[in-house]
C-alpha cells in the first residue's frame, strides 16, 4: 500500500516515495514532502544538468551545486540554472 504525501512541489496530495533516496536532514524533508511523480520531474532535470554542465559527481563544488539546484526546484518553485556555473575542473 502506497503512502499519500501533500507534495510541496506540485501542491497536491500524491503517493510518496517507497523510502528515503537522499540521505540526512534533507532526505527525510524529501520523503516527506514530495510525491513520486515530482521526484520523476527532478531526475529528469538532474539528468539534463549533469549532463549539459559536465559535472562530475566525484567533485563536492559539482554536488553541492546539484544539491541546491534541488532544492530550489523541489521547494522554491524555481527551475533549475543552466547558465552560469562553471564546473571547477572545466
Amino acid at each position: 500500500m502506497s503512502r499519500t504525501v501533500y507534495c510541496q512541489y506540485l501542491k497536491k496530495d500524491a503517493d510518496g516515495l517507497d523510502f528515503q533516496l537522499y540521505p540526512g536532514e534533507l532526505g527525510k524533508r524529501i520523503f516527506d514532502n514530495i510525491c513520486k511523480e515530482a521526484w520523476a520531474l527532478w531526475q529528469k532535470k538532474q539528468t539534463m544538468l549533469i549532463n549539459e554542465k559536465k559535472l562530475n559527481m566525484m567533485n563536492a563544488d559539482d554536488r553541492r551545486f546539484l544539491e541546491q539546484q534541488m532544492v530550489q526546484f523541489l521547494f522554491e518553485g524555481k527551475d533549475v540554472e543552466i547558465e552560469g556555473y562553471v564546473p571547477p575542473s572545466a
